[in-house]
């Protein structure tokens, strides 16, 4: 199963880790950049419980056994 996202409602949506690292359990996307032919070029994560940022590929976000929409 996989999550639905559309890359233009990426920027600020919420997301929760399905594996937990350092207790970073909640992400909201923060960045977001499009290419010219409005293709989702760069994507930035940020962690709720202490703001540490990473970049990731957005497709993994669809991947529904590593993440899911929302904090759950």
């Amino acid at each position: 199963m996989s999550n639905q996202i559309n890359p233009r409602k990426l920027l600020h949506s919420k997301w929760t880790s399905c594996h937990i690292e350092h207790k970073r359990k909640h992400f909201i996307v923060v960045e977001v950049e499009f290419d010219e032919q409005n293709k989702v070029e760069y994507c930035e994560i940020e962690a709720v419980i202490d703001g540490f940022r990473r970049e990731i590929d957005w497709r993994q976000l669809k991947d529904s056994q590593q993440w899911r929409l929302g904090w759950k």
